[in-house]
């Protein structure tokens, strides 16, 4: 197998799929995944992708509802570039065979989600959209798109002239570095951070730690979505209870029937998901369990199988009709710094799906923009490398430095990493908590592994190792910024803050003078 390619993309989603099935016309690409394929947060999406196909929508109200969610945060011109473009990608879908869930006349089904204003969410197998869109896709690609699973990059090698390949390591312990003219990031967020997730288990953080080291910006890492709903069983999640349950008619209630989300927000149960989130999180900080009243729903085990199967395997009896739930993480919304064609701040990287952040989320994801974004973004992306065959970048020495005086040579415990990080940097955060977390990630080194080599660690301790950049970038960002917006709630400062923050907050590799003067600022803000 040659080690040079057109396109090397790390990741397996949605996103990376797109963008193969449409460079593997006239390019050769790698696909890269460190675990299996289909082990990808896109396939296990149970809700469906947004798209305004009803007689009564319109891509302006699909903009107008991603901007309210996203708290006016969002790249405008991103998202309606993105809400505009839905109808055509799902109708290209179609066209190419992919099958979408249909009445007995034979008219897409349109179901509604949280804060959406009109039922324009298409399914696929109905909780099963992104088995059934991963599956097409990877159905789409040829002979020139090469997946190789088990092989897990941990390091971008980089020249004067950019990101030129890839060095990894396969579930044999060998090593081998791959080059190509553009290197591409589709490795999902990061949910596996927190103790409770909805999140596929490979979603750590990797990509955004790849492209940190590399010296690439990211952004907004500060604002994470938690999903409101995840099964509890003994109070850990055990899997997604999709949007698309409330948005049948499902209530969340306490045990003797009370509904939790009267009088908190109009659209009630179909709120925004971080004010249900944050909602859920305070009735179960105060010892009360909340339940997924499910009565309403006549034809659930048809509509929702997955779930219904997930409850099966759980013991959780349907006949009672209440569902426990507890809150969990389940998208970023900033990443890797993109622009709109998905190019980072390093010359030949590019990241795209929820590794990157493009503004088009802002501060909170409206529900099913999520497989929108990797089908829009994938093609975009795909389209413009397609557009400038460029002179390939050649192998050389790297420029990122290295540090020889080696980090710490001990790493926590995950499970440590996941329940400080859900309790000092999660749905509810403040200074003190932040601060903690900071000093606690500290004692690990975090961010001096940005730049000390990977060679000779297992890839269990990349992993760790990549965790920990992550958590760093996430605890950093939301120390920084006091206020309260969208997926980023400061108890301390409860507000939104137009004035002072209605801004993206970019994070790059600095100087120790310059991040120390920051840090004191950090402290006096936290102090005040």
């Amino acid at each position: 197998m040659a080690n040079r390619t057109d396109v090397i993309i790390i990741g397996s989603g949605v996103a990376a799929l797109q963008m193969a099935k449409e460079l593997s016309r006239d390019m050769n690409v790698i696909i890269f995944t460190k675990s299996k394929a289909t082990d990808s947060n896109s396939y296990m999406a149970q809700g469906g992708i947004a798209a305004a196909l009803g007689s009564k929508d319109s891509p302006s109200l699909h903009l107008k509802d991603t901007l309210e969610a996203g708290r006016w945060h969002n790249d405008e011109d991103a998202a309606r570039r993105m809400t505009e473009a839905a109808p055509g990608l799902i109708n290209e879908l179609l066209a190419s065979g992919c099958s979408f869930d249909r009445s007995t006349a034979g008219e897409l089904l349109l179901g509604m989600e949280g804060a959406h204003r009109e039922k324009r969410i298409v399914h696929g197998g109905g909780d099963a959209t992104g088995k059934k869109l991963i599956g097409f896709l990877l159905g789409q690609t040829n002979e020139k798109a090469l997946i190789i699973e088990d092989f897990f990059v941990y390091d971008l090698l980089t020249n004067d002239s950019g990101c030129y390949g890839v060095r990894g390591i396969g579930q044999d312990g060998k090593q081998a570095e791959f080059y190509a003219d553009h290197i591409v990031l589709a490795t999902g967020g990061c949910g596996q951070l927190y103790s409770y997730t909805s999140n596929a288990a490979t979603v750590t953080g990797d990509g955004i730690a790849l492209a940190y080291r590399a010296g690439a910006e990211v952004a907004d890492m500060e604002f994470i979505q938690f999903h409101p709903t995840l099964l509890s069983i003994g109070g850990k999640g055990a899997g997604l209870i999709s949007e698309a349950v409330r948005g049948e008619g499902a209530r969340l209630v306490t045990a003797d029937g009370r509904a939790i989300m009267e009088n908190v927000h109009p659209m009630k149960d179909l709120a925004p998901r971080h004010i249900v989130s944050q909602t859920i999180f305070e009735y179960i900080n105060s010892g009360i369990d909340i339940f997924l009243d499910i009565t309403s729903i006549g034809n659930f085990a048809s509509r929702f199988p997955t779930i219904t199967e997930m409850c099966r395997q759980n013991g959780i009896s349907l006949e009672r009709g209440l569902l426990p739930v507890i809150p969990g993480s389940h998208f970023l919304m900033g990443g890797i710094r993109t622009d709109l064609d998905g190019r980072t701040s390093v010359s030949g990287l590019y990241a795209i799906g929820e590794a990157a952040c493009t503004g088009v989320h802002g501060a909170n994801r409206l529900a099913s923009n999520s497989l929108l974004e990797g089908l829009y973004f994938g093609r975009q992306l795909a389209r413009y490398i397609l557009s400038c065959r460029v002179q390939p970048n050649e192998a050389g020495s790297r420029s990122v430095e290295t540090d020889d005086s080696r980090p710490l040579p001990y790493l926590p415990n995950i499970g440590e990493i996941k329940e400080r990080m859900m309790m000092n940097a999660g749905i509810v955060r403040t200074a003190s908590g932040l601060l903690a977390q900071r000093e606690w990630l500290q004692r690990f080194g975090a961010e001096k592994w940005v730049s000390a080599s990977l060679e000779g660690y297992r890839r269990e301790d990349m992993k760790v190792i990549f965790m920990l950049i992550a958590s760093w970038l996430i605890t950093e960002a939301a120390l920084k910024r006091t206020e309260s917006r969208g997926g980023h709630f400061r108890s301390d400062f409860p507000f939104e803050d137009d004035q002072k923050w209605l801004r993206v907050q970019i994070i790059q590799q600095k100087d120790q003078k310059e991040e120390d003067g920051e840090n004191e600022q950090i402290k006096a803000a936290a102090a005040t």
